[in-house]
């Protein structure tokens, strides 16, 4: 089941049921199968991460009671879930993956459980699932490097889960879902904002030609005057493009940046 996106927390009403908010980790999506003669760790595009995170299996085998569960892969490092640390453990298989989970171990953050003790709660409303799935860490039959993933229906504390700060500890944002809402593979039928910050910079250059540029190269000065390179964007619609065409112009003499060039860059 996925998300559309949209850049605040909708009204109440907007899905079935009470509105509900869930933190949005920083790591892959996986779906955990643990049934008799099936351990596998799948990604969201089908993929079969379980050799690459041995010690996600190894807990699954451990289990008292066949599950299918629904979260996100994340790797703790340095105070922070690291999607880095993750992307490197996601890669490695065999003796690398083994030490890697020693060195770094995953997570999976659970917010959903499909199927429980042989019975597929798909068609359940999603206040159902969640109750099991407590109950499941309440009585230990779920525990680490399993954890509950962080749910309300209060939305100041949605509006504070949203604040940057959170951000810096690798929450993305978070995830609304309808207490009623059965889980639906494949449709978009939650909704996900994710955490903002704004700064001010301006547009030093641009990739491609004035003409046409491919993408903007954006900039901020330092504490010491000098124009400092801080992004660029991701390349530009062409209705984009034929717009600003006609707001840029060639960098003067005096742009800090005048004289640089090549294939990358163009002032």
């Amino acid at each position: 089941m996925l998300a559309t996106a949209r850049r605040q927390l909708p009204p109440d009403g907007t899905l079935p049921g009470q509105w509900v908010a869930e933190q949005k980790p920083d790591g892959f999506r996986a779906i955990l199968f643990a049934r008799p003669g099936l351990i596998m760790v799948q990604s969201r595009q089908s993929a079969d991460l379980t050799s690459a995170f041995p010690e996600i299996a190894a807990a699954a085998t451990g289990l008292v009671e066949a599950l299918v569960l629904d979260g996100e892969l994340v790797v703790p490092h340095s105070g922070r879930l690291h999607f880095g640390e993750l992307q490197n453990r996601a890669r490695r298989r065999g003796r690398s993956a083994v030490q890697a989970a020693a060195d770094r171990p995953a997570y999976l953050i659970v917010f959903d459980v499909l199927e429980a003790a042989g019975t597929e709660l798909l068609k359940r409303p999603y206040i159902e699932r969640r109750a099991i799935l407590e109950d499941l860490f309440a009585r230990d039959a779920l525990a680490a490097p399993f954890t509950l993933c962080p749910s309300t229906p209060d939305r100041a504390t949605a509006l504070d889960w949203l604040d940057p700060a959170w951000g810096t500890a690798g929450i993305e944002g978070v995830v609304i879902k309808g207490s009623q809402q059965p889980y639906l593979p494949g449709k978009r039928a939650w909704i996900k904002v994710r955490s903002r910050t704004t700064a001010e910079g301006m547009i030093g250059g641009v990739t491609g030609a004035l003409t046409s540029p491919t993408t903007l190269l954006l900039a901020r000065y330092d504490a010491v005057g000098i124009l400092r390179l801080i992004a660029r964007t991701t390349p530009l619609p062409t209705a984009v493009r034929r717009d600003l065409a006609r707001q840029l112009h060639p960098a003067t003499p005096d742009h800090p940046w005048h004289g640089r060039s090549g294939s990358r860059s163009t002032e």
